[in-house]
């Protein structure tokens, strides 16, 4: 069943999502996206560095709740993409082998013209202790049920 604007409400509350960080899967986004030495070098990460070894880049963790948003929830709805991100926190590093989950709030819902509403939605990656990883308040646009194919008049998609 496809998820519409209409058929969200303010304080639906989600938890879903099992994702391994791998200490490969870190290593290789870090060298292509973000090759500071803490995410790129096991070694030097577990000798010199305040968190005792390899870390995920934030912008990996970032990426790695979005694969689960999409697999879990935006692929069955009616997202339209977003407007951007509010808030972006990186609460606790993620380590090789922690798997991690997402939970979604959504926060607040503005309907913008006849086809698509805005829904603001707290997103907050947990790892395997249920501890946040990282939290963001996502803007994301969502057709709505009965308005047509989408309006992108404003000139933001």
């Amino acid at each position: 069943m496809t998820t519409f604007f209409e058929d969200l409400s303010v304080g639906d509350e989600e938890e879903f999502g099992e994702y391994e960080a791998t200490e490969e899967e870190i290593l290789e986004f870090a060298e292509k996206y973000d090759p500071q030495w803490f995410h790129t070098d096991p070694e030097r990460a577990e000798a010199e560095s305040m968190y005792g070894g390899l870390i995920a880049s934030g912008w990996h963790t970032a990426a790695m709740t979005m694969r689960m948003l999409v697999e879990e929830f935006l692929s069955e709805s009616a997202s339209l993409g977003a407007k951007g991100v509010d808030e972006l926190r990186w609460r606790r590093p993620v380590e090789p082998g922690d798997t991690l989950s997402v939970r979604t709030e959504v926060l607040e819902k503005v309907e913008e013209t006849p086809s698509r509403g805005l829904v603001r939605v707290r997103i907050t990656t947990l790892n395997g202790d249920g501890e946040e990883a990282c939290s963001m308040v996502a803007l994301t646009m969502f057709a709505r049920r009965d308005g047509g194919n989408g309006d992108r008049s404003d000139g933001e998609n």
